[in-house]
């Protein structure tokens, strides 16, 4: 079990990061990695989001959504009446996986802003839009495709849901963080005028991704 949670981390961390290797949140990956200050400012959120919805979601589906034994319509209706398979509602997992985001992310925001409101400024608009962030809906949902099968979560699926949230939040930091670091020695540099700017930088995001590919095989 040991080792099966440290592949899943491993692989979202590196192998398969959301950033550089599915391509997801790649608008914040590229706004808000001009600095190192605010982009661990905002990594550290997209790793709380990303954590709590991975837990969060993975009981909302298999307890609310999901048809079988830990359907909570199920068992309200009563043991045999009618049968578990009435209650299918993944339907609406999209919308339910929104709905828990949101929720979160209007929580750290408040935080951040009562805690750190230089930090909030620096993050500007990008910090509500981890909504929309397609990297968190992305975990979400991938967690469901990944430790769910037809007959139910696969053993220690709960855990593994919430390892991969924890390693794809720290993945995005350390893509951000590097992209930052990268950008900020870039702003020194004597650069062709048609380069400045946004070309150099998803010139270096490219890069940064065909490094990433050398991890491929080993989680």
């Amino acid at each position: 079990m040991i080792g099966q949670v440290f592949t899943v981390f491993f692989g979202a961390v590196l192998v398969h990061n959301f950033v550089l290797a599915r391509f997801l949140g790649v608008c914040p990956y590229v706004g808000v990695s001009r600095q190192i200050k605010p982009a661990l400012g905002m990594g550290a959120a997209v790793v709380f989001v990303m954590t709590i919805a991975s837990s969060v979601t993975w009981l909302v589906y298999y307890h609310l959504l999901a048809p079988g034994q830990g359907n909570v319509w199920f068992r309200i209706a009563g043991r045999g009446f009618p049968s578990p398979d009435a209650y299918d509602l993944t339907f609406l997992t999209t919308i339910a996986f929104i709905l828990v985001i949101a929720s979160l992310v209007q929580f750290v925001e408040m935080v951040i802003q009562k805690v750190s409101p230089a930090l909030h400024g620096a993050l500007g608009i990008y910090l509500p839009l981890i909504t929309t962030n397609c990297a968190v809906l992305g975990v979400a949902v991938l967690n469901i495709n990944t430790f769910f099968g037809k007959s139910g979560p696969v053993p220690g699926s709960f855990w593994k849901s919430l390892v991969q949230g924890v390693g794809a939040g720290v993945g995005f930091t350390l893509a951000l963080v590097l992209m930052a670091g990268i950008r900020e020695r870039l702003d020194e540099a004597d650069l062709p005028p048609s380069l400045s700017g946004a070309p150099i930088a998803f010139v270096t995001a490219a890069l940064m991704s065909l490094a990433f590919m050398g991890f491929t095989g080993f989680a």
